[in-house]
């Protein structure tokens, strides 16, 4: 059978398990975070599996997918009742919490907002940030766990009397950028026995070994509460009035067509612009909310190496102070790129790309690596840009 042995600090005067606390599994409880998926259901399974005392809690986030979400999206009606299922079939309690409220005002009217405002926010580290290891941690605490258990692609390896985040084993995998708010209160208390694998087939080969009925289920796409990736339909909803239509300026302030709403576009967009025939190609750099303007511009106006951050949450062993040399990754598609980092005052830092990136956005995050290895620093959320590129 595949291991699936999360990181663990070694042994001194007594042996750890393999959740690391120097006791036996069934005097350890973990509440395993399930969204119904294939993952999380595979880390409660193997947790019972190896004799601890798990109890699985599932968030119903929206009204079972009546109101916003898309049918097949986790935290809704089927993957509760599929979290469920694991449940009964490895024989440990499970219960479902309404979390609909907090969801709603913790994340998605957020996303609108952000939307309205020019941003393209990244709604699942808000989830995280603001649900998950927030106020389901508070959960687990009160089911006096030991623990809390998720399903995610992230590493947790002991460190100098503290643990630490690394990149998962499996690079396509890797969900650190989405986990970079994560707290090194929260990061002490959580466990990702997931990280080390090497691939998702071995995921699914352990649910088929313990004949969970989500072993061959699809992984979810998109935002969850975004149906088929339309945005634009999901703020208008929250939003009447929202796609206002407005201009298409270029970088001067010459007006080249109109638009169909401000929330349709994204900086770095090139198709769909309705301005061909102008000579070079022309891509979104830049949205005015406030004049409803979408302002274009040639590909090299994308470019920049100064990207401002706010709402930083630092995990590193060294001061918040000076330079700090690293990388970071300011999408979640692309790798991590060299950089310097300049902390700033109230939460707030810049970061200088050594080499230039395209298609910066407000909103997305940034998140911080140790230079040429696998240790999440921290991260923060990408505000306006200040400087282009030469």
């Amino acid at each position: 059978m595949t291991s699936l042995a999360p990181d663990r600090a070694p042994a001194r005067d007594t042996e750890l398990n393999s959740l690391g606390f120097a006791k036996p599994p069934a005097q350890t409880r973990v509440v395993v975070a399930m969204s119904g998926g294939v993952d999380s259901s595979v880390v409660a399974a193997k947790l019972k599996s190896e004799g601890y005392d798990v109890i699985g809690v599932t968030l119903q986030l929206y009204d079972h997918g009546a109101a916003l979400a898309k049918k097949g999206a986790c935290c809704a009606g089927q993957d509760i009742h599929d979290a469920r299922r694991v449940a009964e079939r490895m024989g440990f309690p499970h219960y479902v919490l309404d979390y609909e409220n907090k969801f709603r005002e913790s994340v998605i009217d957020e996303f609108a907002d952000a939307y309205l405002a020019g941003a393209t926010p990244v709604p699942c580290i808000r989830c995280n940030e603001r649900v998950k290891f927030r106020d389901l941690l508070e959960t687990a605490r009160d089911l006096d766990a030991d623990c809390m258990a998720t399903g995610h692609y992230i590493q947790r390896k002991p460190g100098a009397g503290r643990a630490e985040l690394h990149m998962a084993a499996d690079p396509a995998r890797d969900q650190s950028y989405f986990l970079f708010s994560t707290t090194q209160e929260q990061l002490d208390y959580l466990r990702f026995p997931l990280g080390h694998l090497v691939s998702k087939a071995e995921t699914r080969a352990l649910a088929a070994e313990y004949g969970l009925s989500v072993a061959d289920k699809p992984d979810s796409q998109d935002i969850c509460f975004v149906p088929n990736g339309d945005y634009a339909s999901v703020i208008e909803k929250l939003r009447p009035g929202a796609a206002d239509p407005g201009e298409i300026v270029d970088m001067e302030g010459n007006v080249l067509a109109r638009h169909r709403g401000v929330i349709h576009y994204t900086v770095g967009q090139r198709r769909g612009l309705g301005i061909g025939g102008l000579g070079e190609p022309l891509y979104v750099v830049r949205l005015d909310p406030e004049k409803r303007r979408v302002v274009v511009g040639p590909k090299s106006a994308l470019a920049t190496t100064i990207v401002p951050v706010s709402e930083v949450n630092w995990l590193g062993d060294q001061p918040f102070t000076g330079e700090i040399p690293c990388s970071v990754r300011i999408r979640s598609t692309r790798p991590p790129r060299p950089a310097i980092l300049r902390p700033l005052e109230n939460g707030r830092a810049e970061v200088e790309l050594l080499d230039a990136e395209e298609g910066v956005s407000p909103g997305q995050a940034c998140v911080f690596y140790e230079t040429g290895g696998t240790r999440v620093l921290g991260g923060g959320w990408i505000t306006l840009r200040r400087r282009q590129a030469a």
